[in-house]
């Protein structure tokens, strides 16, 4: 039985078509991953889909009733839920008022009953196995649990149909397990969910069936028992797509980044040498300690020990004197760390490289447009032109803009803080080569990932982190997910300390 039907959907912008006759259906208690490289019309499908964008042809029925009208108020109204990637929370408020915004209880005397609405938050908690305090308010709530409380809004307001955009992005294995527990639980129960995920080992663990959209048109679907991981990405991305690994050894320089016994909030005692021109992998388990010494080395933390030098000169203070050093950093969030949304491409490239120039006021936009049409070329950023808005852009294209940001400042040392997150797998393999061809040029690149494969494409050798500390450091012929996996859950160790037991 089919939950959702959408069929011959149409829809361009200013004269451009993102959606050529499109299909898709979803069916009564399915996972559907729909797969695309961004700018391939998932987001205007699913956007269509929530009523934020009309169709400009095209039909849609959800459960039993063809929609002529659709908007924000009356998807919410049918049992539509849009979970997004960037979280639509209020922080400032508790769960329990997160909860029950617009549909707050009231008392008999008209106020606000509270009581009523913690109780009932706590069962909702309950029935989701997730440990959340309604009292909470939500900025103290770690990124994971903010997504299952987005889950848990759209089950309160009685959804029947779920969409899931990126959503084990900020998550490690565990809270992944417990998400797909989640989703599975409530597809038992008759719920549907439309999947969005660029993570091939994700979809064909949790998905029942796919579909593909390259160019705003629909390239194939099917059940995923039937397919392959290489046959989905080939159809995502076209005949562009290769399986090679992208690592090239190259001549290094001189050390350029050196750490002794440096601690700090969440890593303590991290010592490493990295030379010019080298790329350095960073990974280990979620809560490792990785992303906290990144902010640390940029300058965003405190450190509470140790020595960082840069070019053989000692550092410490803020993200200025980071700047000055040229260390330049790519957070992980980029929508809260990096983007600047009411600002256009040009103003987003030129805005470190004007904090170091402060001494010249005057900003020479003939100048600074030439310097952003040579990052264009040379990053292969996608857009109509430099007064485009950052947010018009895909998410790949946003990141290139970020690094761009960074070599106009001429840094030397870039740290790379999950470089690929909630980029599709063509764009991924672009940054990949901007990241070897970037070291070529002398640049030195600390980036840190949850995924092996993107340290098994660029890195000289990778850190494992394990607890704070560094574990292991593997030279790139000895990157695999087996020994990667072992030292970042310290295995052997466990083995060896019951071995003593014993």
């Amino acid at each position: 039985m089919e939950m959702l039907r959408m069929s011959g959907i149409s829809k361009s912008f200013f004269g451009v078509t993102v959606l050529d006759r499109v299909d898709f259906s979803v069916g009564t208690g399915e996972v559907h991953a729909l797969l695309g490289e961004n700018g391939a019309g998932k987001s205007t499908l699913m956007n269509i889909l929530a009523g934020v964008h009309t169709r400009d042809s095209g039909t849609v029925v959800f459960d039993g009733h063809t929609l002529e009208h659709i908007t924000v108020q009356s998807t919410e109204h049918m049992g539509i839920a849009f979970v997004h990637q960037e979280l639509n929370l209020f922080n400032d408020l508790k769960v329990y008022e997160n909860i029950f915004l617009r549909k707050e209880l009231l008392t008999r005397l008209g106020t606000l009953d509270k009581r009523r609405m913690i109780a009932q938050t706590q069962e909702l908690m309950n029935r989701l196995g997730v440990d959340i305090d309604p009292n909470a308010t939500v900025s103290e709530l770690e990124t994971s649990k903010k997504q299952l409380l987005e889950i848990a809004k759209a089950l309160h307001a009685e959804a029947k149909l779920f969409i899931l955009d990126e959503p084990t992005t900020a998550l490690n294995n565990n809270e992944i397990d417990h998400l797909f527990k989640i989703v599975r639980g409530l597809k038992a129960e008759g719920k549907s969910f439309i999947f969005i995920s660029h993570k091939m080992t994700e979809i064909f663990t949790l998905a029942d069936r796919y579909t593909v959209l390259r160019n705003g048109q629909m390239i194939g679907s099917g059940a995923i028992a039937e397919t392959t991981p290489t046959e989905v990405t080939r159809m995502m991305v076209g005949n562009s797509y290769s399986d090679a690994d992208f690592y090239e050894p190259r001549a290094l320089g001189e050390p350029i980044l050196e750490l002794e016994h440096y601690s700090g909030n969440g890593f303590e005692d991290i010592s490493f040498s990295i030379r010019k021109g080298e790329i350095v992998g960073f990974t280990g388990l979620k809560g490792a300690g990785i992303s906290e010494l990144m902010q640390t080395v940029f300058g965003a933390m405190e450190p509470s020990g140790g020595t960082l030098k840069v070019a053989g000169s000692p550092i410490a203070g803020d993200i200025h004197n980071a700047m000055v050093h040229r260390v330049g950093m790519i957070p992980a969030n980029r929508k809260e760390n990096s983007v600047l949304p009411d600002f256009t491409l040009l103003e987003n490239n030129y805005v470190s490289e004007h904090t170091l120039s402060r001494k010249r006021p005057v900003i020479r936009k003939r100048a600074e447009r030439q310097r952003f049409e040579r990052m264009r070329g040379m990053l292969n950023i996608r857009c109509n032109g430099e007064d485009d808005l950052i947010t018009s852009l895909s998410g790949g294209n946003q990141q290139k803009v970020i690094l761009a940001r960074w070599l106009n400042t001429d840094a030397d040392v870039l740290l790379l803080d999950n470089p690929t997150q909630g980029i599709d797998v063509g764009a991924k393999a672009e940054i990949y080569k901007l990241i070897l061809e970037l070291a070529r040029r002398g640049k030195t690149l600390l980036v840190n990932t949850l995924e092996i494969p993107e340290l098994q494409k660029v890195a000289d050798r990778c850190i494992v982190f394990y607890h704070g500390s560094i574990h292991s450091v593997l030279r790139h012929e000895d990157i695999t997910e087996e020994n990667v996996m072992l030292a970042a859950t310290n295995a052997a160790g466990v083995a060896q300390e019951r071995a003593v037991a014993q």
